[in-house]
């Protein structure tokens, strides 16, 4: 009989086991991940067919958030996974396997799924955004140049110590982007992220996240956070600043990503969001890590 199982941190090991069976690209396949958005959704999980397979589940519906995980794509892993979906979901259109890789595409078209692309990871050279070098990174030297030359702060390592501080300069950077867009769909983003962000730091120790702040005036101002997705790739998760203080935002990011012993640096997708993506592409990423969703035809 199927056994699901609600997501805790004791799933750790049995997660990276299954996620380290074969090789991933986009930021959603660490358990570091999966796990800081229980502040959003249900997570359950189960073992179908020797694959382990993640769902998510809210007052909407429920959806698969990576495809099932194992050595090899099962095709009755895949389609028990869709029966389990449709008997949450009264709309069958809301069952779906996010987070498909471009590789596994050809599975699931073969197989009679719709394959259409969500989004994609931007994911950057280390050391290009270390060097800065070059006129497309003109702009990003001179906004590192002038934070140095014209503020004295403190650059160092986040503390348990910090957290109230933290969430409350993105509950500061959060209302100021409300007053600028009153998008519903943006504000419900906003939303969401802080609940991510609070996890984040919630189990900051616990999942071994990496992070930065900056002080000036005692007050921290800037704060990145991120994770390990594997031995060559690392995602920046999170970069809060205070934009009233010019090239904060190019320095943490420069400084955190110099520390970090990756060839690639993951910066994640862009929401959909125009101005984000007009600032992930001014950091010159080498390559889109696409990201497709799976869908009964």
């Amino acid at each position: 009989m199927m056994q699901f199982e609600r997501l805790s941190l004791n799933d750790k090991l049995i997660f990276e086991r299954f996620l380290s069976q074969r090789k991933h690209s986009l930021s959603a396949y660490a358990f570091t991940n999966i796990f800081i958005w229980r502040s959003i959704y249900d997570i359950f999980w189960a073992k179908i067919n020797k694959s382990l397979c993640v769902f998510f589940k809210d007052r909407v519906g429920c959806f698969l958030y990576l495809p099932p995980l194992a050595k090899e794509l099962d095709l009755k892993a895949v389609n028990k996974c869709f029966k389990i979906m449709n008997g949450f979901n009264k709309n069958p259109v809301i069952s779906r396997i996010e987070n498909v890789e471009t590789k596994d595409t050809g599975f699931y078209k073969n197989s009679g799924y719709e394959v259409v692309l969500g989004s994609y990871d931007y994911v950057c050279k280390k050391d290009s955004l270390v060097n800065l070098q070059g006129n497309s990174f003109k702009s990003k030297r001179c906004a590192v140049n002038y934070f140095v030359d014209n503020y004295s702060f403190k650059y160092r390592l986040y503390q348990e110590k910090d957290k109230k501080e933290c969430l409350d300069l993105y509950s500061l950077w959060m209302k100021e982007r409300k007053e600028k867009n009153k998008d519903r769909i943006y504000e419900k983003l906003l939303d969401d992220n802080f609940s991510v962000f609070k996890a984040t730091l919630d189990y900051y120790n616990k999942l071994n996240f990496i992070g930065r702040i900056i002080k000036i005036n005692n007050d921290i101002k800037a704060v990145t956070l991120g994770y390990r997705l594997n031995k060559n790739t690392f995602v920046v998760l999170f970069e809060v600043c205070d934009l009233n203080f010019k090239g904060i935002a190019q320095y943490i990011f420069r400084e955190f990503c110099s520390e970090l012993n990756y060839k690639d640096i993951n910066i994640m997708d862009d929401s959909g969001l125009d101005n984000l993506k007009r600032v992930k592409l001014s950091y010159r990423p080498y390559k889109r890590a696409e990201n497709f969703v799976v869908r009964n035809e």
